[in-house]
């Protein structure tokens, strides 16, 4: 395609409106004598909107435009694996081997390195017919990661040659009978969803190691969760857990428009850290976005379909996949400030109209689904957008709206956090619309009275904050007996199942059997303690037994030794009941 030239015209800072541009909504731009990237956003007459994703400091009217004639697109193909890129896949790591510690601007490196030679073993042979989506070949990428080479999508035909052998991500590795040239890698534009045979539905949990996650509000494969919470109520460090713990094969990890310092926290501790799986670095499955907040604006709204479109790829190769979004509420303040550039008519607090739109376009990419062409295989793609509002004030647009697309949302509490009661979840503000139809899952899997046994602890909770505002007028002394014992049985679940330490070696990690084992025995706590004070025993009896005290701090034992060690705290708890109630 001839590449067409024009000029700028006028700047608002990211925005660029350039006269005398042929051009398509969303094509990639050049913008300037540095060649700084863009994207065509509006077209008005003979005048192109363009958003530039990087610093437009120094250009000025009359500078060349040059039109690529392609959209936003990013390599996929092997050694998108343990990369860090920024909001539009340049490699941050071979940036800083090629200029030092900081980037020039208009400098673009290929998303992929081009010179490295993967071993690719060929799965299809001359003559296979092949529809859109099919598996190719294999790479080992990692050491645990076998890297599938697909078919794009739009591509089908007849294997005229394939050849296996070591290739770089550029090279020809066969070709079809109509002339299609085959290569490890593709490009994808980063807006457009890829597309799947099938959808599924969510019922199979993505266990997070968390226990007020996966016991009380869980997320399915494939589902759609969000954490909104204030300044330091611990946003981050929950992100954190869930891609180091769940039970996912690769991480997808966005750092969109976040503190500088937070960023390079997950930059240093991401490499240094073991997957529980496998004892590799957990780098080895995971693929990070980094896009601070001091980076240009523009860039920070590509970052989270950047981040999207490397999932939905993963998932095309069957892999279950969790992408984290931290956080949401900055890429909605780009939109925010890219739409009164454009001088759009604002909405509410001055976010643009299309904001639930754009939300939910996003988190609609997610699910579990059946994946194009074979053979057949099963991937899914399951975001948990952080969202950070003013104040904490839950009723401002970016969370009301998010919260009417995600089936699962994590509200967080800053008094919690004050109180150092960690993870620092509102059990009463939050809910899972997951919990019922995984309830079977649950049940086959890990144990018959699961749902059962759960629906109990929240009805302890509920029945606990209704006491506080009694006792917050009269204490708690004046209680009947019996509400005085659901008061301990509530705090013992607060301090020996909800809250939970993530830099303790065991206790940042626990199992659903654990998890199930800690409830099963509060719940035997609670009924022998309510059988103790209806045969007239003092509830400071009840409270003071030394095996409660062991109960709170079960979540501390090893996973190898949890269950004979739960045997001799009920053992002691069913003896000490026994003494008191003589």
């Amino acid at each position: 395609m001839e590449k067409l030239k024009a000029e700028i015209y006028r700047i608002s800072g990211p925005v660029v409106t350039a006269k005398g541009l042929k051009a398509k909504m969303y094509d990639l731009v050049k913008v300037g004598k540095e060649e700084l990237m863009g994207e065509v956003i509006q077209i008005e007459g003979d005048k192109t909107i363009i958003q530039v994703y990087e610093d437009t400091t120094g250009i000025k009217p009359g500078e060349k435009v040059e039109n690529t004639g392609m959209p936003l697109s990013i390599d996929l193909g092997p050694g998108l694996i343990s990369t860090i890129y920024d909001g539009i896949q340049r490699p941050l790591p071979r940036l800083r081997e090629e200029l030092g510690d900081f980037i020039q601007r208009g400098l673009s490196l290929p998303g992929l390195d081009q010179k490295k030679k993967w071993k690719f073993t060929s799965l299809v042979k001359k003559g296979d017919k092949l529809i859109e989506g099919s598996v190719i070949g294999e790479v080992q990428e990692t050491q645990n990661i076998k890297h599938k080479i697909l078919l794009p999508p739009g591509v089908s035909g007849t294997i005229k040659e394939v050849n296996s052998g070591s290739f770089t991500v550029t090279e020809t590795i066969g070709e079809l009978s109509n002339g299609t040239k085959l290569k490890l890698s593709h490009k994808w534009p980063v807006r457009k969803p890829r597309p799947v045979k099938e959808k599924l539905m969510s019922e199979i949990p993505m266990v997070t190691g968390q226990r007020i996650l996966d016991s009380l509000f869980p997320i399915a494969k494939g589902g759609a969760g969000s954490i909104p919470g204030p300044f330091g109520s611990g946003k981050t460090v929950i992100q954190q857990q869930l891609a180091k713990w769940s039970d996912t094969e690769i991480v997808v990890y966005i750092g969109c428009g976040e503190r500088g310092n937070e960023m390079t926290e997950v930059l240093t501790e991401f490499p240094e850290l073991l997957d529980v799986k496998t004892g590799r670095p957990l780098m080895e499955r995971t693929v990070l976005i980094a896009n601070t907040s001091n980076m240009p604006v523009a860039a920070r709204e590509a970052s989270v379909y950047t981040g999207m479109t490397i999932a939905e790829y993963f998932r095309d190769q069957g892999y279950d996949v969790s992408l984290m979004a931290d956080s949401t509420s900055r890429w909605a303040e780009a939109m925010r400030e890219i739409s009164s550039r454009l001088e759009e008519m604002p909405g509410e607090e001055g976010y643009p109209a299309y904001l639930a739109a754009r939300l939910s376009e996003f988190y609609e990419r997610t699910g579990r689904t059946k994946c194009l062409g074979s053979p057949e295989r099963i991937g899914s793609v399951t975001a948990i957008g952080a969202v950070s509002p003013p104040g904490g004030d839950f009723s401002e647009p970016v969370t009301q709206n998010t919260l009417k697309i995600t089936k699962t949302f994590w509200a967080l509490d800053a008094k919690l956090a004050q109180r150092r009661h960690f993870p620092s979840i509102n059990w009463l503000e939050s809910y899972s619309l997951y919990a019922e139809p995984m309830g079977e899952w649950y049940a086959e899997n890990i144990a018959k009275d699961w749902p059962e046994v759960r629906k109990e602890i929240m009805r302890i909770l509920q029945e606990e904050a209704s006491l506080q505002e009694i006792v917050q007028l009269i204490g708690s002394d004046a209680l009947p007996e019996k509400e005085r014992v659901t008061l301990e049985v509530a705090r013992v679940i607060r301090e020996g199942f909800l809250q939970q330490n993530a830099y303790h070696k065991v206790d940042s990690y626990c199992s659903l059997k654990k998890q199930y084992g800690i409830l099963k025995g509060i719940l035997n706590y609670a009924k022998l303690a309510n059988a103790a004070v209806e045969m007239g025993v003092a509830v400071e009896s009840i409270t003071n037994v030394d095996s409660k005290t062991k109960l709170t701090k079960a979540r501390f034992i090893e996973e190898k030794n949890f269950n004979s060690e739960m045997e001799k705290i009920t053992k002691q708890m069913e003896n000490e009941f026994k003494e008191i109630t003589k």
